[in-house]
């Protein structure tokens, strides 16, 4: 092995004892099960549903209470148990009204959680579990978790409990150990997508998955319209806030992320002040309780920034050919006259006549009040700390796809041709197509965040991740054509349809599957693959499972605005040392002003029963740590050999 590599982990293992000691517990490590994976996707904001989906790790907790407690607790004392760590702050509240001698429930309470609490710590050595732990209580938490029968011990640890309790520290130990359950519960989380949009707190789930250290992102297309904003792209800002306004979000925008609207209200007030803007009335799933806006001045506003996203889009459309987006051009098709526009040779009536700041002769052209808008509005995102902060940590922690453990994840689609093959694509003169189109776009996405933004290929690099949002060869799409002009402005849905690729016809037959796998580098026969971005309409028969068990779409709905649609909320996949499972949920209860709160445990379904249980040397994990044994072998033989001198 490389001499200099080997100086270079002298620097960590000095001598022959520091080196073997980690080769054995790198050793025991190998050893033990897989930790369970866990995926998600299209979470869309709802911050409620998707962190309770994490800490009951989607009924797994659930199933470790019944299984620990069969004859011990009731029913009702065991779904207590399972509220107070999914939900401890609004437990430990109703439990303290209820409960008379509240001091001996928290003890019991406390008792309960570590046998849980060691119950899912199994699969982890004790250094990992301590680090999950919080930061003041590891000590005492860790002592208990390890508790014996033996009479000579038995009175230390009742010692720490009566100490925790009666230093008035039990709501905070609960809701420490309630956390540390959690965690243990999932050791790896996979976020397939579209953390972004609809939902009023996607701030709240980044907020939330910082705290996770083995996590990562497969961006979506919501996902990547806000790092593009991010990086200061106005035709990406205005859709940005455009869909965020028109689900009146307003605390997570002014609040959350503290962009400033105010220059957006006085324009659109001024703008369009006499205008009832029927078309743009945002949709209300959650109220504002911070920053409540005027549902007429909401109206107003996503009417003034939808024109200015028509308008910038339309320059980018012009100047960039090869994006074959031509037809999305409408503005200039507009018969002021006659009050209708013409759609891919089709003339429709226009439901919104009122547009005084486009110009017939120029339509594509910002006015110099809009210009200053959008100066004011960029200044604003491209300084909001809290937003540049979540969006490094995925970029830090994401990719357009990932390969891990024989599953390939993705958010949307692999473009592909209606006979199954794979869809060229050509961008600054270079054709593309399946893993190379990917690799490519992901370079491209990471460009326009980190290069120069006076460098021309990091401005192509902007208008590239921006038609990834709606281009018809876009993986993060996945359809011919998006509407968004067609639904605010005529009322014929005809012109609102948007066909998806063939891809999703595709992936019904196995073969499909197994040739995307096999692009990726994947064995077809053992692979799977993972994406998300198109609701599975359960109430009307779809399935999940595609290609025979080899792909899942695991969008289910988890965002309240498709739940009339899916008939449910949401899907995750479950991967653990002994198999692969489909958790299907059901809408999240939120918690009512009297503090209480109803759980229903999704509906699991086994995909896949592995033929002996997975250890973490069968992973990629696994893979890693060989690699480093070896290493570690060729230092200690270095040592021995005198060709490198032991520090002690």
């Amino acid at each position: 092995m490389d001499k200099d590599y080997l100086k270079l982990l002298s620097a960590k293992f000095p001598n022959i004892m520091s080196a073997t000691a980690e080769k054995i517990n790198l050793r025991a490590i190998l050893a033990l099960p897989k930790g369970t994976e866990y995926y998600l996707s299209d979470l869309h904001g709802e911050h409620e549903a998707f962190i309770h989906m994490v800490k009951s790790a989607s009924g797994t907790i659930m199933a470790k209470i019944n299984e620990l407690f069969e004859e011990e607790l009731t029913e009702e004392e065991k779904d207590q148990l399972a509220s107070l760590i999914y939900n401890p702050q609004a437990e430990l509240k109703r439990r303290k009204q209820a409960e008379e001698n509240y001091e001996r429930w928290c003890y019991k309470a406390i008792y309960n959680m570590l046998q849980v609490c060691a119950s899912v710590s199994t699969k982890y050595t004790r250094s990992k579990v301590r680090k999950k732990m919080p930061k003041y209580f590891g000590y005492a938490m860790d002592e208990l978790l390890h508790a014996d029968d033996e009479e000579n011990r038995s009175s230390y640890y009742n010692e720490i409990l009566t100490s925790v309790i009666e230093s008035g520290l039990a709501e905070e130990f609960i809701c420490g150990m309630a956390e540390t359950i959690s965690m243990l519960a999932v050791d790896k989380l996979h976020i397939i997508g579209d953390i972004f949009d609809r939902g009023a707190h996607p701030d709240d789930i980044l907020d939330y998955l910082m705290q996770y250290n083995d996590i990562d992102f497969q961006w979506g297309n919501h996902d990547i319209v806000w790092m593009a904003a991010a990086a200061g792209h106005r035709a990406s800002i205005c859709n940005l806030l455009r869909m965020n306004i028109s689900y009146n979000n307003f605390d997570m925008l002014e609040v959350g992320y503290g962009f400033n609207l105010r220059a957006l209200a006085m324009f659109a007030q001024e703008t369009y002040g006499d205008d009832d803007c029927r078309k743009f009335r945002p949709k209300m799933l959650d109220l504002n309780k911070f920053d409540p806006v005027d549902e007429d001045l909401a109206a107003r506003m996503h009417k003034a920034i939808a024109i200015c996203q028509f308008k910038l889009e339309g320059q980018i459309i012009m100047q960039h050919p090869e994006f074959e987006l031509d037809k999305r051009l409408l503005l200039d098709k507009i018969d002021r006259e006659k009050g209708t526009i013409m759609v891919q040779g089709v003339e429709y009536e226009l439901a919104d006549t009122n547009l005084p700041t486009v110009d017939p002769d120029d339509p594509y052209r910002l006015t110099d009040e809009e210009e200053a808008l959008m100066n004011a509005l960029e200044a604003s995102i491209k300084r909001s700390q809290e937003l540049q902060r979540h969006i490094r940590f995925m970029f830090q922690h994401g990719s357009l796809y990932l390969i891990m453990n024989n599953i390939l994840m993705f958010h949307g689609c692999i473009p592909m041709n209606e006979d199954g093959s794979f869809q060229e694509v050509t961008f600054k003169g270079r054709t593309m197509h399946g893993k190379e189109y990917m690799d490519f776009l992901d370079e491209q996405i990471r460009l326009a965040y980190y290069g120069d933004p006076d460098d021309e290929d990091t401005k192509y690099a902007k208008d590239l991740v921006w038609y990834l949002w709606l281009g018809a060869k876009s993986p993060l799409f996945g359809k011919d054509q998006m509407t968004t002009f067609e639904r605010v402005f005529i009322d014929d849905k005809k012109t609102h349809k948007e066909h998806t690729a063939p891809y999703y016809t595709l992936i019904n037959d196995r073969k499909h599957c197994e040739a995307i796998l096999e692009e990726f580098g994947l064995d077809p026969k053992t692979g799977t693959v993972l994406c998300g971005h198109v609701p599975v309409k359960l109430k009307d028969g779809e399935s999940p499972i595609k290609g025979d068990g080899k792909l899942f779409i695991i969008d289910g709905g988890i965002s309240k605005a498709y739940q009339k649609t899916t008939g449910i909320a949401g899907y995750t996949f479950i991967y653990n040392s002994r198999f692969m499972a489909l958790a299907q949920h059901k809408p999240y209860s939120p918690l009512q002003e009297d503090g209480s709160q109803e759980f229903f445990p999704p509906s699991m379904k086994t995909v896949k029963v592995l033929p002996k249980r997975m250890r973490v040397r069968d992973t990629d994990q696994g893979k890693v740590l060989k690699k480093e044994i070896e290493g570690l072998d060729a230092l200690i033989a270095a040592y021995r050999a005198g060709e490198i001198k032991e520090v002690y």
